[in-house]
């Protein structure tokens, strides 16, 4: 199978879910149900979480880049402006950083029923990722095409990672939310699947067991959506700032156009459960200035060494798709500035308050591009 004409071949939208803190207290506030009311006054479309005290926001089907940095700047702009409306500030962070009761469930029977059947696991969940799309209309390919994603997952994970700081504590961790949401039956790295029915029989018998209410309750990293014509890449926490959600779903995109390529040349390297768990607690843990475990050639190897591989395998689909220049650029921004995991240390270092961490993340979560006039140097 071949790409194509791949700027029409693979659309990209993204979901993220966003903490809501109150301003003087910084302690989460639930009212995620006023915020969406304000964001519809506006005429822009916000959706409730599991709990009141988030909010998430869906770009539109985009086809570059720069048209998805421009949905995600209006999308959190919007949404912060209807927080504000509410009493509450906007915060990108995959984790809560204050010491907070279990936050109110949202009122509707699914949650309510996830409560119910989950118990701790659902009440004393909340955390906030971000879900990036890539259109593939046949959920066949999706599926296989998922198989050639799972050694890289751990690589996005380092990337994205911003919830070192949970509830008033220095976690040890870059990725804490990746420790949390592990906790669930069905989450985190995906299995290797053969086939949709292969995916099909498995989902079945969990459905069947009760471990899963529904469909929707399939939360690993990498699913076929249940909703749209495409494949989701859910491993990452909600990133600090725009840049890097672009930066995210750029690699996402170019993993996919690259692995669609590959279906009828080559077989995916076999990654077993096991190392693949491995290496998801060894990114969570060290996130991008620690090391990295490849699960493929079973050797542990600097973070940047592992990026720059996967910039270099993708890197013929980033070129075709017009991506590859400012992947570069902005992973080496990443690198030489930090992510949200590393910002939220050194916000909490000047003086062990969590309220300086709360400060950060909302002035973050606002940040314009930092790419701006950077010099581009295309990696080799």
């Amino acid at each position: 199978m071949t790409i194509g004409t791949v700027t029409d071949a693979f659309s990209v939208g993204v979901e993220e879910e966003f903490f809501l803190a109150h301003p003087s207290t910084a302690h989460l506030t639930p009212v995620s149900g006023a915020v969406i009311e304000a964001g519809r006054r506006m005429g822009v479309p916000l959706f409730k979480e599991l709990t009141t005290v988030q909010v998430e926001t869906n770009t539109s089907v985009c086809w570059s880049t720069g048209e998805l940095r421009e949905d995600l700047i209006g999308l959190r702009s919007a949404a912060s402006a209807a927080a504000r409306h509410a009493g509450a500030r906007l915060l990108a962070a995959g984790a809560p950083v204050h010491d907070e009761p279990p936050a109110p469930l949202v009122d509707s029977s699914r949650y309510q029923r996830m409560g119910r059947e989950f118990g701790m696991l659902a009440t004393d969940h909340g955390v906030c990722g971000c879900h990036v799309h890539v259109g593939l209309a046949d959920r066949e390919t999706a599926i296989l095409v998922g198989n050639h994603l799972r050694p890289w997952l751990p690589t996005l994970l380092a990337l994205t990672a911003n919830s070192a700081i949970y509830r008033g504590r220095d976690t040890g961790y870059a990725s804490w939310r990746t420790v949390i949401w592990s906790r669930w039956p069905c989450a985190g790295p995906p299995p290797y699947f053969t086939s949709a029915d292969h995916f099909d029989s498995v989902v079945t018998t969990m459905l069947d067991s009760g471990v899963l209410l529904d469909d929707r309750s399939i939360y690993w990293d990498i699913r076929p959506s249940v909703h749209h014509p495409t494949i989701e890449v859910r491993v990452s926490d909600v990133p600090s700032t725009v840049d890097e959600t672009v930066l995210l779903a750029a690699l996402v995109r170019g993993l996919v156009a690259t692995a669609v390529r590959e279906l009828d040349t080559r077989e995916p390297a076999p990654v077993s459960a096991e190392v693949l768990r491995a290496a998801y607690w060894r990114s969570a843990h060290d996130g991008i200035r620690g090391q990295a475990l490849d699960p493929v050639g079973l050797r542990r190897t600097p973070f940047t060494e592992r990026l720059a591989e996967l910039i270099r395998h993708a890197a013929d689909a980033l070129e075709e798709l017009g991506d590859l220049n400012e992947v570069t650029a902005l992973a080496n921004i990443v690198l030489s500035q930090g992510n949200g995991a590393l910002r939220q240390r050194q916000a909490f270092a000047r003086r062990g308050e969590v309220a300086d961490v709360v400060g950060d993340l909302a002035t973050n979560t606002l940040r314009g591009p930092a790419s701006a006039g950077i010099r581009i140097t295309p990696a080799g």
